[in-house]
């Protein structure tokens, strides 16, 4: 199959899903991880959580990069923007992000110098065009979007742009698989292993959760029928107590990853030490830092970082939700003090967050309640 379409044939899909629940040992409850945040949003979107025997559990990920950036981050950037010399640039998805000093958007409006742009080449053209003023920009997400700040950033040093530099909170996936599986309470049967950022690491690096912790990762394509056949190569796997890593998106996931891509980012940037992740808490060795080299585009050597640590707001159960602990729905918060509309925390705005996808596609398709 080639084409969307196929993909979300109705027959294909009803044939799977009966093959899920015949392949579902109903002696055992099964509890599966999807990684990435694209995928919770495509199985509430397609409704195939309602296709699924109710021993198959799907459990979210900590794969959403704006929903894993703690809280004191993003007060980071935005004690940045205060700077009158500094123009601070971002994805969208980020301008809505609440730290503790508001939001992205909210000091925007109070006038700081804070501009959205669709890649962080876009950031470096701002500086081309603005010789007299500072740009950051705030870099976000995993390996998926890591290689573009980094070819930006070798573009900067070869055409020695002196007023472009990078907030750099680029994550990596596979510590943050670790620490799950680490985890005293967190029990899951597999993974289904995340479809873009597999792109560029390719498939080798899940190696290690078949080696050493005896769990079997399918790296999934996004789609329904994907997303089914991924679970029908999980099931087969946990049934023979196998694990092993296979790739269902082989139409766009090389085993090896994308060369050029991980030359990029070997070229420009280093691990850090540890970093700070939302609900996840310090990870070492979890997270990107521009090399020596790129010093003059690190905005954290440039300019004054605080450094700041920010608790997240007690009522709100992000950190559990992104462990998989709890669901959506099991917040406080959920869709009361908590929605799209005024997010407390960042599930809820991002477009790849658990609990928006359960709010959009789950939550305001329930009924009022007449109490």
């Amino acid at each position: 199959m080639k084409y969307v379409d196929e993909f979300r044939d109705p027959k294909l899909i009803e044939k799977t899903a009966e093959e899920i629940r015949r392949l579902a040992d109903p002696k055992r409850h099964y509890r599966i991880m999807e990684v990435c945040g694209g995928h919770t949003h495509s199985i509430y979107r397609f409704g195939l959580q309602d296709l699924l025997p109710e021993n198959l559990e799907l459990v979210h990920g900590p794969g959403c990069p704006v929903c894993v950036l703690p809280m004191g981050r993003v007060d980071d950037g935005l004690k940045l923007a205060q700077d009158p010399q500094i123009i601070l640039t971002a994805f969208g998805d980020m301008m809505r992000v609440p730290g503790q000093m508001g939001t992205p958007l909210e000091m925007k409006a109070k006038g700081a110098d804070i501009r959205m742009v669709y890649s962080p080449l876009d950031a470096l053209k701002l500086a081309q065009k603005n010789p007299e003023r500072q740009v950051v920009f705030f870099a976000i997400g995993f390996e998926t979007t890591a290689p573009s700040t980094a070819l930006t950033l070798k573009r900067a040093q070869q055409m020695g742009i002196p007023n472009f530099s990078v907030f750099c909170n680029h994550v990596t996936i596979v510590p943050a698989m670790r620490a799950i599986l680490d985890s005293p309470d967190m029990r899951l049967d597999g993974f289904v292993g995340p479809g873009h950022v597999s792109t560029v690491i390719g498939c080798r690096p899940y190696e290690f959760v078949a080696r050493e912790y005896a769990r079997p990762v399918v790296v999934s394509g996004f789609e329904p029928l994907d997303l089914l056949q991924s679970l029908v190569m999980l099931l087969r796997q946990i049934n023979q107590g196998q694990a092993r890593v296979e790739n269902q998106y082989e139409r766009v996931v090389p085993w090896e990853g994308n060369p050029a891509a991980l030359a990029a980012l070997a070229e420009v940037f280093e691990l850090r030490p540890y970093f700070e992740w939302r609900g996840l808490g310090f990870i070492s060795q979890s997270a990107l830092k521009l090399r020596p080299e790129y010093a003059p585009w690190d905005a954290e050597a440039r300019f004054e970082v605080a450094g700041v640590r920010v608790t997240d707001p007690k009522a709100a159960q992000c950190g559990e939700v992104l462990k998989g602990v709890l669901k959506p729905p099991q917040c406080k918060l959920f869709g009361k003090e908590c929605t799209p509309e005024k997010p407390v925390g960042a599930l809820m705005v991002s477009s790849e967050g658990a609990c928006a996808a359960y709010y959009n596609y789950v939550h305001r398709a329930e009924p009022v309640s007449g109490d």
